[in-house]
């Protein structure tokens, strides 16, 4: 795990050297990948997450192209054993590749690759594991709100929500 932090923090530092044109990201990601591939070790019970709360930076690296990293959050617990929560944390590289544009819409597809943890907690005791991460999006739009703001959707499959909702800030 500190080998990937290390690796997103090389890449992201040699891209943000360059003056690349940078945006912040926040959304919400509505069933995802921890629950559709039980990322929680196995054992009965579990309810589906609430979702994930996902944040990211993203370089313009090249004519189209974006590339950085991202922190996901998600949580949920065992049915009928409340004290039982798991709490999910991916950290991926994103890679985004702008499709088409024009002054208001861009209709773009996304890929990530990285890293969740698990984190399950008992009363009395905890764990970690490992589970690769990854999220694929073909369908994505962001409508721009003003220079700097847009609001987006993207549809697809991973860590970060089969759908997704949120705003992008250029900074």
């Amino acid at each position: 795990m500190k080998k990937i932090i290390i690796a997103l923090m090389m890449i992201v530092g040699i891209v943000s050297g360059a003056q690349a044109q940078t945006e912040l990201t926040v959304s919400y990601g509505a069933y995802t990948q921890m629950d559709a591939m039980d990322c929680h070790d196995g054992g009965p019970s579990v309810n589906n997450a609430w979702g994930a709360l996902n944040a990211g930076l993203n370089f313009h690296v090249a004519p189209g192209f974006w590339l950085g990293p991202s922190y996901t959050f998600s949580s949920t617990s065992r049915k009928h054993y409340d004290e039982n929560k798991f709490y999910y944390h991916a950290i991926m590289l994103n890679l985004r590749y702008d499709y088409y544009r024009n002054s208001i819409v861009t209709l773009y597809a996304k890929g990530a690759l990285g890293s969740v943890i698990m984190h399950e907690t008992w009363p009395d005791d905890s764990k970690n594991k490992a589970y690769c991460a990854f999220q694929i999006n073909p369908l994505c739009a962001q409508v721009g709100l003003s220079r700097s703001v847009a609001m987006f959707g993207e549809l697809g499959f991973g860590a970060q929500g089969l759908i997704q909702l949120g705003f992008k800030i250029g900074l």
